[in-house]
């Protein structure tokens, strides 16, 4: 096991708030002293089971802290879905069905594990301990906090005051998840700054009944490839776990130059020296490109074996360093007798190469289109088996008959 410092450097980078460091500290000196590791819990929605870089900041950082030793401990809010819960929004979440929650749980399962060590992994479901409380063991739940404490809550307090229904069950969501912690006995609770009010309840709950509170980390929002808006799959500005290691590789790429330092923090598992390493080429004018390479390759790199990182690295070489023709690019069938280039366009705007035939006919006019390498102008070319149309920059695609 790592010394105190080296893990507390470990643990704390690129944390957003701690609360708090000399907890922290001394719970690291008691694990270290009785060779004991500390639980850590994170606990995960079962409605959104899309894992994306920006979801996988926090996955990170237990995977960083199960690397020194610690116990993971993974809990899926099954019992908490199925009742509905507060959304952070203008209004309560619908309820999920078991069936929703237990397909959603699955296939979140499937992803934490591209990052997490299952073999080292803990999944509980908090309907193990939740579902067996008693009228009396609620009305106790209940009466640790006040109404006035929850109405804090910055989603309570804004419905409240707009006059925007809020269920009495909404209010019991801080204290369920609360109680995850005391079910558990978690040392480290990690979260978003979203969670900020859920996560300090439970260190409150646990000093109520006598138990030594959960330290709280909570992480920063991870910005889009717009390098403005928070991740997210419905602004397109995300990067997915599942997808490819070429498309993994091109979209860390595309990032912006003053978001690399941010990333190697918070999408990679890189020790705080070398993520100094290259924040001090970058202040001395090293060129990003070549940095944001080596981000691509370690995200990359987590996710996918050597060899489909290095095929990544070299379809992102070949495609848009050299602008050669890549290899193992998407295949689109045609028609024989459809084997004009105007012929095709209807289905490349059907498998989504071009939004529309006037982009593809604008992208002619301006030189954005070749065959083979070679920049087109007439639609009424005959396509081969075996032909590269290149669209725009970024699109490739076999011709196959």
């Amino acid at each position: 096991m790592k010394t105190v410092e080296e893990q507390f450097r470990i643990i704390t980078k690129g944390v957003d708030t701690l609360v708090n460091e000399e907890e922290l500290k001394e719970k690291l000196k008691l694990s270290v002293e009785q060779n004991k590791p500390l639980t850590i819990k994170l606990g995960l929605d079962p409605s959104a089971p899309d894992i994306h870089l920006g979801h996988a900041v926090v996955l990170r950082k237990m995977k960083q802290m199960q690397d020194l030793g610690h116990k993971a401990v993974i809990i899926i809010g099954d019992f908490t879905g199925k009742i509905g819960d507060p959304t952070g929004k203008a209004k309560g979440r619908a309820a999920l069905t078991t069936k929703q929650v237990e397909e959603n749980a699955k296939t979140y399962c499937e992803q934490i594990f591209k990052i997490l060590d299952k073999d080292k992994t803990r999944v509980r479901f908090n309907s193990e301990w939740l579902a067996k409380l008693n009228f009396e063991d609620i009305i106790r739940l209940a009466s640790t906090t006040t109404v006035a404490r929850i109405l804090e809550r910055d989603d309570f307090q804004n419905r409240y005051q707009k006059k925007i229904t809020i269920g009495l069950h909404e209010f019991f969501y801080p204290l369920m998840q609360a109680y995850d912690s005391v079910a558990i006995g978690a040392d480290i609770e990690l979260g978003g700054t979203d969670q900020t009010f859920n996560i300090l309840m439970g260190r409150t709950l646990q000093k109520s009944r006598g138990e030594k509170s959960q330290v709280a980390i909570f992480m920063p929002i991870l910005e889009g490839l717009d390098g403005i808006e928070k991740m997210s799959k419905s602004l397109g500005n995300y990067i997915g776990v599942n997808e490819s290691a070429e498309v993994m590789f091109k979209k860390v790429m595309e990032i912006p130059d003053c978001l690399i330092i941010k990333y190697f923090e918070l999408a990679t598992d890189e020790h705080p020296d070398r993520i100094l390493v290259f924040k001090k080429k970058l202040e001395d004018g090293f060129n990003p490109k070549e940095i944001k390479l080596q981000l691509a390759l370690t995200i990359t790199g987590l996710y996918f074996e050597d060899r489909e990182t290095q095929k990544a690295y070299d379809y992102y070489h070949a495609a848009f360093e050299t602008k050669a023709i890549p290899d193992n690019i998407p295949k689109l069938v045609i028609e024989y007798q459809k084997d004009m280039l105007s012929d095709v366009i209807g289905l490349l705007v059907e498998n989504n190469y071009v939004s529309s035939s006037s982009e593809f006919r604008r992208l002619i006019i301006q030189g954005g289109i070749s065959i083979n390498g070679e920049k087109i102008s007439d639609l009424n070319i005959v396509m081969a088996c075996g032909d590269v149309i290149r669209i725009g920059k970024k699109k490739f695609v076999k011709i196959v008959k």
